[in-house]
């Protein structure tokens, strides 16, 4: 149900006139009343009408009526308060995420892809006012989501990622950045933000990572580049085995940290190492931090007035009291 509000609340300071016309309709009435001394009233008892007794439900219906004006006066209403947000300076968004072998790794749990794929769920979940792309790439790359703001589109194509033979294994950090770049060329968007993602080091492809900055640089287009993986040996695949599965073994982790930073600092970006888990989610939270969209809240307000029936009801009483005592009680005034 609606919550009444009122308009005008300083009206209901008249509600203190009521006790006073009240006294004023009882002391009137006694100045009407005509005065005989009888020395003795016992031939009257139990000769009053029933219409006598009702008589004074004309004033009843006259404060009714003083206090259904002054309620209504104050004007209560009823209001529908509706919000709707504007994004008036979006932010465009592209993830190019490393789908190599190496992705499989054990450092973090339950795998490098797997926990990378729930930080980048729910880092999408909190940006539900841009505009979201998706790019893997390993040897090769290729965009699996184009920059859309459908939210439910990019939840499934993060859901789908996989090490799958799609693309020949390697890591070519220039094929993502320029396939992410090439999505976001052309936006209008106010920002325009890649971040990057691997966790290896450059072996593949035929676009030099350096390249691909500078075209970034030239596109306005800011780059977030994260190293993912521990420090030092992690549970690795390093083959197949003849009945198709993986095999692993204990490797060095391996990131080319100062080629990904030099992609940052030229493209005004910056540079992470996620080492766990923990430390994923914080960059991806930071991330967050850094790249706000301006939203303008425009609130909608529905008012439904609640006075006229008041002053209906008000009007109703005064003619049904004027034409009572016009008319049954007439002869009783």
């Amino acid at each position: 149900m609606d919550k009444i509000t009122f308009l005008n609340p300083e009206f209901f300071w008249l509600l203190l006139l009521i006790p006073i016309a009240i006294l004023w309709l009882f002391w009137k009435k006694n100045q009407q009343s005509a005065t005989l001394k009888m020395s003795s009233l016992s031939g009257f008892k139990g000769t009053e009408s029933f219409l006598t007794k009702l008589k004074p439900i004309l004033n009843v219906f006259r404060i009714l009526a003083l206090c259904s004006i002054i309620v209504a006066m104050a004007r209560p209403r009823t209001v529908d308060v509706s919000n709707r947000t504007k994004t008036t300076k979006g932010i465009d968004i592209v993830m190019a995420i490393d789908v190599s072998g190496s992705m499989l790794a054990k450092d973090l749990k339950p795998n490098r892809m797997e926990a990378l794929k729930q930080v980048a769920a729910d880092f999408v979940e909190e940006r539900p006012n841009d505009r979201i792309g998706l790019v893997v790439y390993a040897s090769e790359a290729y965009t699996k989501t184009p920059v859309t703001s459908d939210k439910p589109i990019i939840l499934e194509a993060i859901k789908g990622i996989k090490y799958d033979n799609v693309l020949q294994d390697g890591t070519g950090i220039g094929m993502g950045l320029a396939t992410a770049v090439n999505r976001l060329k052309d936006s209008k968007a106010k920002s325009k933000v890649i971040i990057l993602l691997t966790d290896g080091v450059n072996n593949a492809g035929f676009i030099e990572p350096e390249t691909a900055a500078n075209i970034a640089k030239q596109y306005g287009i800011r780059v977030y580049t994260i190293g993912l993986g521990s420090n030092g040996m992690a549970m690795s695949p390093y083959a197949i085995s003849p009945q198709g599965k993986l095999m692993f073994q204990m490797m060095k982790v391996e990131i080319d940290e100062q080629l990904m930073k030099s992609i940052a600092m030229k493209t005004d970006g910056k540079y992470f190492r996620a080492t766990s888990n923990s430390k994923l989610a914080e960059i991806y939270a930071s991330i967050n931090k850094l790249e706000t969209t301006e939203i303008e809240e425009l609130k909608f307000y529905d008012y439904d007035e609640k006075f006229r029936p008041l002053i209906w009801l008000a009007g109703f009483l005064l003619l049904a009291e004027l034409g009572l005592r016009n008319t049954v009680f007439r002869s009783f005034i």
